[in-house]
């Protein structure tokens, strides 16, 4: 069987590239080799690979530039996931396409289901509702799978800052009255496989279980990666409000997602957020390796 993923230069697909079950043949394409908003290019990658399945994990994630370009977030998380989904719906692929808490504004005060009302307060968000709405629509068999707050070894992401600025100062001011989950792109990328596998579609919601706002994340990996050696002693971590931290875009103050459809369906207890941080961060081998110092946020 023959899978293809793209946005291969970010840290979910690569991952997901690595998770392959035996039987799999993975090509992974980056933006420079295949632009999914690029329908020429979409059709002719396709037409050449006839892959049988096809993750889309490209994406404009970069939440507060995409309020100073717009253009760019709705080309690539819009136009792009149509693009690719009607491709696949022409070679009869199937498309795993995968989307955000931020379709959420964060009011609901519970976790959201996966038929709640989405009501993005943001343009990344907005972007990410509608290449959902259109992946739904191009004709191919279909799972959207939402998710929250990624991070993996390598990369831009929350935990790779924390692990950066705690080497750098000892004290780190950070959020705490935003509210989500932690999740690991290898429990992400395992389930994803387990769903292909079930044959999942529509709209489906994973995460690692547990709560945290972004200030018990950064506590937990102080913590964390001191236990392991990778931070040479402790630093203070305090919480501020949103008010304290101003961005060009909003952000919901509660977007956990609702899993547990999902965990019943594959079948295995959810890991809980903190567990997943610590494996993750035990794959780290040493503090000086590349990617762990990269900024990110």
């Amino acid at each position: 069987m023959k899978a293809l993923v793209t946005g291969a230069g970010g840290q979910l697909a690569s991952e997901w590239a690595a998770a392959a079950p035996a039987g799999w043949n993975v090509t992974a394409l980056t933006r420079a080799q295949l632009d999914i908003a690029d329908e020429g290019a979409v059709e002719a990658a396709l037409s050449a690979l006839k892959p049988d399945l096809i993750l889309n994990a490209a994406a404009f994630t970069a939440v507060d530039r995409a309020e100073i370009d717009p253009e760019a977030a709705w080309r690539t998380n819009r136009d792009g996931a149509r693009a690719i989904a009607q491709g696949a719906a022409r070679i009869g692929a199937v498309i795993v396409h995968i989307s955000t808490d931020f379709v959420f504004d964060g009011a609901l005060g519970r976790p959201y289901q996966p038929e709640d009302k989405t009501a993005p307060l943001n343009v990344y968000g907005e972007s990410k509702r509608a290449g959902e709405e259109a992946v739904l629509a191009a004709g191919a068999r279909a799972l959207v799978v939402r998710t929250a707050w990624l991070y993996a070894c390598d990369g831009r992401n929350f935990m790779n800052t924390m692990l950066r600025l705690m080497r750098e100062r000892c004290e780190v001011r950070v959020v705490a009255d935003q509210v989500g989950t932690p999740t690991s792109c290898a429990s992400l990328a395992a389930a994803l496989w387990a769903m292909i596998e079930l044959r999942q579609a529509g709209v489906r919601h994973f995460t690692n279980a547990g709560v945290a706002s972004w200030y018990d994340f950064a506590v937990a990996i102080g913590e964390e990666a001191q236990a392991l050696g990778l931070l040479e002693g402790a630093v203070s971590v305090r919480p501020i409000g949103t008010s304290e931290y101003p961005t060009p875009a909003r952000r919901p103050s509660f977007s956990v997602l609702d899993c547990e459809a999902t965990w019943r369906a594959l079948g295995e207890p959810p890991l809980h957020w903190r567990q997943a941080l610590r494996a993750t961060l035990a794959r780290i081998d040493h503090p000086a390796r590349d990617g762990l110092l990269s900024a990110g946020s």
